[in-house]
């Protein structure tokens, strides 16, 4: 699986430009599914029948976009202007390496010793940044990087220390990673899997797909925020590295449905699953959508902590996710094996 995620990271997909990725996805899903569906707005829905079946429609979900950037002008010395497309800290990006396609750029701010006392006292500002793709003017920068080209953060995906992985995007590649992983080896029971879109600016891919689906159960899998550094106090920590797999409570967009989180809960206990919950309440998933489609929609995640996140270089630990897909595999065993009610 980590291998998968690597290619999966390596891939550039921001928000609304998601191709890449899905084209990927798609080759590896088509020799195992048994029916496939895009639409209108662009949702990967793969759907493989499990070894038995059961009288409710399961989904499992993850969304396939990154945080990036846009191209919205030029400066008269061939740099572009831009706009992030997610949520993403001007400061880091700063000194970074971005890719509009084949074109690369450096993210640039003024140097450091033309800047006031003020300015070096305050976070810069958006509007304060530029691109610099190497254009000799703006005519260049017009043709190399049209207005409205999206872009990615140009960053290997590197292993390091103790089972840790360096990478762009694994929020939320990890999560379709093990969604495809589950789907290779035939699940527990017939499920959906859904690669999403636009869940960076809005969970917004997740609603069509719920709505097209009408499931009863869906289990959300993700990357969720991690600061678990020595200046950090407490729960501010949120979660931490090699801590194993999150199960969240409640977020900002949801409130997880309660026996779906005992249930995994039991079940990472019974088979010796590291698991932890956030210790704050941030952020969303696209559970904040597929829980409130039509009638309403039994709704669990898992996510695994990720350091750094929505920057060039997050951090996750590799026994967190091997955790996320272990529990994964089990809460679908359960569904087939026990067929409880929730």
């Amino acid at each position: 699986m980590i291998e998968l995620l690597e290619k999966l990271c390596s891939l550039p997909g921001p928000s609304g430009c998601e191709d890449a990725v899905r084209d990927y996805i798609r080759a590896q899903a088509e020799p195992y599914a048994d029916e496939i569906r895009e639409d209108n707005i662009g949702n990967l829905m793969v759907f493989r029948k499990g070894r038995k079946q059961i009288d409710k429609t399961v989904m499992l979900a993850a969304h396939m976009d990154e945080v990036g950037i846009i191209c919205k002008g030029y400066t008269e010395d061939g740099c572009v202007k831009f706009g992030f497309v997610g949520g993403v800290d001007p400061r880091v990006v700063i000194g970074r390496r971005v890719l509009f396609g084949k074109v690369r750029g450096v993210v640039g701010i003024k140097a450091v010793h033309l800047t006031t006392r003020a300015e070096r006292q305050t976070m810069p500002k958006t509007s304060s940044l530029y691109i610099d793709i190497g254009a000799s003017d703006k005519k260049a920068a017009e043709k190399k990087v049209p207005l409205g080209t999206y872009g990615v953060f140009d960053s290997d995906c590197v292993r390091f220390g103790d089972g840790m992985l360096k990478a762009k995007a694994i929020d939320d590649r990890v999560g379709c990673a093990a969604m495809l992983t589950l789907l290779r080896e035939q699940p527990a029971v017939d499920t959906w899997f859904v690669f999403s879109v636009q869940e960076e600016v809005g969970l917004r891919g997740a609603r069509c797909a719920a709505f097209a689906l009408h499931p009863d159960i869906c289990l959300v899998l993700e990357g969720t925020t991690a600061a678990d550094l020595a200046e950090v106090d407490g729960a501010k920590q949120v979660c931490a590295l090699r801590h194993g797999v999150v199960i969240p409570f409640m977020d900002r967009s949801t409130i997880y449905n309660q026996n779906l989180f005992e249930t995994l809960r039991m079940l990472a206990e019974r088979h010796e699953i590291a698991w932890q919950t956030k210790h704050r309440v941030a952020g969303g998933t696209d559970a904040g959508r597929i829980h409130l489609t039509r009638d309403g929609v039994l709704t669990a995640g898992l996510a695994v902590p990720v350091r750094y996140i929505h920057s060039p270089s997050s951090v996750a630990a590799v026994e967190d996710i091997q955790g996320m897909l272990e529990l994964s595999r089990h809460f679908l065993d359960y569904l087939g094996d026990e067929n409880h009610e929730f």
